[in-house]
Formats: C-alpha cells, sequence, structure tokens
C-alpha cells in the first residue's frame, strides 16, 4: 500500500452557519455540497474538508477535543506573516503570533468551534535556523493556554445570581 496523500479531514462543529462563515469567508474554501442542513462539503484545490453537525455541542475550552490540530501550508514565511494579520483584522482568535519552528514560520488560530488551526511555511531542510529562535512548544500546550483564556472569558459573562 502506498498512500497519495489525505482525501479529507471531516470536523464536527457546533455552528454550521459560525464553521462556513470561518472556513469559507475568512479561509477562502470553496462550498462544493451542501448535503441537507448538517453536512457540507468544502475544497480547496484537491483538498476537501467536510463540516458535520455535532449532534452533542462540544466547547472550545474542553480537554475533550475531537482533532488535536490540522494544518494549511503557505508559501512564504511572509504569507504567513500576511495570513496571522489578515485574520486577526477579522477577529479570529489567534493561539500565537508567528514564529519560526522546527520546519518553517508558524502560527496558529482556533476555529469557532476551538480547533486548533495551524498556517505554516515549509522550509528545505538545508536551511539552519538557530536552534534559540526556533518555537518548539508542542500544539496542545499552545492551545490550553488559549482555551483557558476563553473560559475565564465566558464565565465573566454569565449573569450573577444574588441571594436576599
Amino acid at each position: 500500500m502506498k498512500l497519495t496523500g489525505i482525501n479529507q479531514i471531516t470536523l464536527r462543529v457546533n455552528d454550521m452557519r459560525l464553521s462556513e462563515d470561518f472556513y469559507v469567508g475568512i479561509l477562502g474554501f470553496q462550498v462544493e455540497l451542501r448535503a441537507g442542513a448538517n453536512i457540507t462539503y468544502l475544497r480547496v484545490n484537491s483538498d476537501m474538508l467536510v463540516l458535520v453537525k455535532a449532534e452533542t455541542p462540544g466547547v472550545p475550552e474542553a480537554r475533550d477535543i475531537r482533532v488535536d490540530h490540522f494544518g494549511f501550508r503557505l508559501s512564504s514565511d511572509e504569507e504567513v506573516d500576511h495570513a496571522a494579520e489578515y485574520m486577526a483584522d477579522r477577529g479570529v482568535h489567534l493561539v500565537t503570533r508567528p514564529a519560526q519552528r522546527r520546519e518553517g514560520r508558524a502560527f496558529f488560530v482556533m476555529d469557532p468551534d476551538g480547533n486548533l488551526v495551524e498556517f505554516y511555511s515549509m522550509k528545505s531542510r538545508e536551511r539552519d535556523h538557530a536552534s534559540e529562535t526556533i518555537d518548539k512548544t508542542m500544539p496542545d500546550q499552545l492551545a490550553a493556554v488559549s482555551r483557558q483564556k476563553l473560559a475565564a472569558e465566558r464565565e465573566s459573562l454569565k449573569p450573577r445570581r444574588s441571594r436576599k
């Protein structure tokens, strides 16, 4: 058996409209097919992302995440920086700012359901970066801090009941 690539990634999402707004409106995927109200097939080039309405809602700060993370490759370090600025301007929650990592420049965001999404540029293995400038933090560590902040923000927005 010789795999030639990934056919699709399927995500369970809480709100189809918010997820489509993010993946189509911000990231530029094209809607290939809506199979009823609960499944949408999105495409960018030969890659497919399928959004499926979750039967049980998930919360971004939960440790029971459905996907660790997935990434989208960009063509250059400059494009990575531009993409981070673009998403920040549109209110997307940036988990990290762009930084040099093992294989190139990268940053992470959270989609509307708290899925961790990486944007990165690949470098040739011959290019040598000084080890002190490379961020070696694992994606789950990055997400944990953001999930805690989101939980605290949600908690502060909950109405308080007073006891009389």
